[in-house]
């Protein structure tokens, strides 16, 4: 007895079709969802509602805030982690930065690979990491007389250096050469920055929460999902 789906002599069997996957499913898997990147998307709404009180709060209010959470040297030696913490709840710019969507699109793009926490972790070692190797020499500095005691306090505050070291360590997860072209992108785009606006401490920081990012590869890799 021959069943129905036999193939008939001489016919070619034609392949079954594989079911599209619906547009929606493929965005989905790209963009962040409460979900699937809970971490990224409640870190972006407070980064969104930090620059909202920014654009509408008292403008004298936002300053003292903002002088505050500054990671310079001498909140840093007064109240360190309270310092450390308060600076990434802004954004430089406020709710008009670029940052805002690219914080969103990086860190969730590498928390649906290595998870909320480790997400977390590598921006944290990035933001803490960064500040203190650019903030330290300032005291030492200041110390040996070099520079002025005016240089202990300065406003410095936003995620800029977790960002990119999240940036660095979603780069360690591509390929070898989209892998290489993600990280010379990003120090390319930091180079034009510092022509556009220098800042020397913050263009250290900047290239160092690169380099962090990219001594995370490793680890990254071994808990990608």
């Amino acid at each position: 007895m021959v069943t129905a789906s036999a193939e008939r002599p001489g016919v070619p069997s034609v392949p079954a079709r594989r079911p599209r996957t619906p547009g929606w499913t493929r965005l989905r898997n790209v963009l962040p969802t409460p979900t699937g990147t809970p971490f990224s998307l409640s870190y972006s709404l407070i980064l969104l509602g930090t620059g909202l009180y920014a654009r509408l709060g008292d403008p004298r209010t936002v300053h003292d805030l903002l002088t505050v959470s500054s990671t310079d040297v001498s909140n840093l030696s007064q109240r360190p982690l309270l310092t450390l913490l308060a600076s990434a709840l802004w954004v430089v710019g406020g709710i008009t930065s670029p940052y805002l969507v690219v914080f969103l699109l990086v860190l969730g793009a590498l928390e649906r690979r290595v998870g909320g926490l480790r997400t977390a972790g590598v921006f944290l070692l990035g933001h803490v990491l960064a500040t203190l190797l650019t903030e330290i020499p300032v005291a030492a500095s200041v110390a040996v007389g070099h520079l002025p005691d005016s240089s202990l306090r300065r406003l410095d505050y936003g995620v800029s250096y977790g960002l990119i070291a999240c940036a660095g360590a979603l780069a360690g997860l591509l390929p070898p050469r989209p892998r290489w072209a993600l990280t010379g992108g990003i120090g390319a785009a930091l180079i034009a920055g510092s022509l556009v606006h220098f800042d020397p401490l913050t263009d250290w920081g900047h290239a160092l929460a690169l380099l962090i990012g990219v001594a995370c590869w490793r680890y990254v890799r071994g808990v990608a999902r």
